[in-house]
């Protein structure tokens, strides 16, 4: 590793890293592809010394070897909406933790055969299994031609769901849940401002509103659909202000929940002393708005780690497909609601 002045340094090895470490190269190779029975203070040692030399492994010569890439393919819409977003960066975090690095492939919403394409790309650049962070229903069953194991935030259906991951959706519950809030608070109906029913996310937290008003008897508003972004949720507030009668609202995310109450103010509505207003997925901004937004918290960060712990168990050997359940819908009481005798 001298620099003799000749020319660029060649990289660091496994044996530069063994002779540092003090080890033999075969403990560098067990250390580095985490086999067990390797002694903590031997494996700390050999990653310092690592670190030291800037060691990169070889991660095509390992594939070869030992028939991985230590590689997860993710199929996502690359979208900068909070729930998306939150859930890839999750994802990432949690494979570096595991060892394995993310390919990402992004597609555009409404690319017909999008998804499936992404899936090939993601096969023919080697990985050793897959992630559907995909929201939406591309109108077809997904064909995979491969046998690596699957995480679907969606759907999961087969040629792949026998070796699989499932991540059961909680948005019926989480819709019922809001729904039943404002109804608890003695509003005699509540309207709902839906995301766009492509989406399994949007699809779940419309029945689950649906579910709420008839569990009580209480004719169905008609349904408003945005797109998740605030300028359809302003769009559909001004349609709520026109029906006159509107005294609460469900907003399938906080995005459109903010556009919404801003058509409430400039048509003098107050919130929530003349409407009440809850929203979807707890972003950062929700509690800092005026007044500060109830909403559903979702545990986007908690459902990628557990996922993909999932994933990569069955990457290395287990079999069997799983349902992973997401955790109780969780209301985040702020001030965006109230009885409607506040008024």
């Amino acid at each position: 590793m001298r620099d003799t002045g000749r020319g660029p340094r060649r990289p660091a090895g496994s044996m530069d890293v063994a002779r540092l470490a003090g080890v033999s190269q075969k403990t560098v190779s067990r250390v580095i592809n985490a086999e067990p029975n390797v002694r903590e203070h031997l494996r700390e040692r050999v990653l310092q010394a690592a670190r030291e030399l800037g060691y990169r492994p070889n991660t095509a010569a390992r594939a070869l070897i030992k028939g991985r890439f230590h590689r997860i393919g993710v199929v996502s819409l690359g979208s900068t909406l909070y729930g998306p977003a939150a859930t890839l960066v999750a994802l990432e975090r949690a494979a570096r933790r595991t060892g394995y690095s993310l390919s990402i492939v992004c597609t555009l919403e409404g690319e017909p055969g999008g998804i499936s394409a992404a899936i090939d790309s993601l096969i023919s650049q080697g990985v050793d299994g897959i992630v559907l962070s995909e929201p939406i229903d591309e109108g077809q069953d997904l064909a995979l031609d491969s046998d690596v194991p699957v995480l679907s935030f969606n759907q999961l259906s087969p040629p792949y769901a026998d070796n699989g991951v499932f991540i059961s959706g909680g948005g019926v519950a989480a819709g019922r849940v809001a729904t039943e809030h404002l109804l608890s608070l003695g509003h005699a109906t509540v309207w709902h401002v839906a995301g766009p029913q492509r989406w399994w996310a949007a699809r779940d937290r419309l029945a689950g509103w649906r579910e709420a008003l008839a569990a009580v008897g209480v004719p169905e508003p008609p349904v408003l659909e945005g797109d998740w972004y605030p300028a359809s949720g302003y769009a559909a507030g001004v349609e709520l202000v026109a029906a006159g009668d509107v005294t609460a609202v469900f907003v399938a995310n906080d995005d459109m929940a903010i556009g919404v109450m801003r058509a409430f103010a400039e048509a003098g509505l107050r919130v929530p002393e003349d409407v009440s207003l809850v929203g979807f997925d707890d972003s950062p901004h929700a509690a800092y708005l005026v007044p500060p937004l109830t909403t559903i918290h979702s545990d986007f960060e908690g459902a990628a780690v557990r996922g993909l712990q999932l994933l990569v168990e069955r990457i290395e050997g287990a079999t069997g497909p799983a349902v992973l359940e997401e955790p109780p819908a969780e209301l985040i009481p702020r001030g965006s609601t109230a009885p409607p005798e506040s008024r």
